[in-house]
């Protein structure tokens, strides 16, 4: 696990909601930013951009994975997601699975109940280290 700082988790959430400001949200009127350090000290942001066709529209994690990706990939090592208000917000299961896929192990989320790793929120979770294990467990 890595060790987060109060000055790097207060920057997290200002990121967030600098994110969260640039949401667009014409249908739900619920912005919502995020923001992650990667483990090569980037920040990167997101937030959810709505579509008239609500099924397309992008959460804010989705947008910051497309940003992680763009801008030289890597693992997230800490999460922040904000609502209108700043305040916390904890992801969806659907958005835990998506970061789970981008995280470092023991990437930590700032939480509405407390800071817990990726796999505290999302137990027993399937992604790349699982296919990693079975692939090193049945290479001939």
């Amino acid at each position: 696990m890595t060790d987060i700082s109060a000055d790097q988790w207060q920057s997290l959430k200002e990121h967030a909601t600098e994110a969260m400001r640039k949401a667009y949200v014409p249908y739900s009127h619920f912005p919502v930013g995020v923001a992650a350090l990667t483990d090569d000290g980037r920040i990167v942001t997101g937030a959810n951009i709505e579509n008239a066709s609500h099924g397309v529209g992008l959460c804010a994690e989705c947008s910051l994975i497309s940003n992680l990706v763009m801008t030289g990939g890597g693992k997230l090592t800490a999460f922040a997601c904000v609502d209108g208000d700043g305040e916390r917000l904890m992801p969806c299961g659907r958005c835990r699975q998506l970061l789970f896929e981008h995280s470092a192990p023991g990437m930590l989320l700032d939480t509405i109940s407390g800071i817990k790793t990726i796999e505290q929120v999302l137990p027993d979770a399937f992604g790349p280290r699982t296919l990693d294990a079975y692939r090193r467990n049945h290479t001939t």
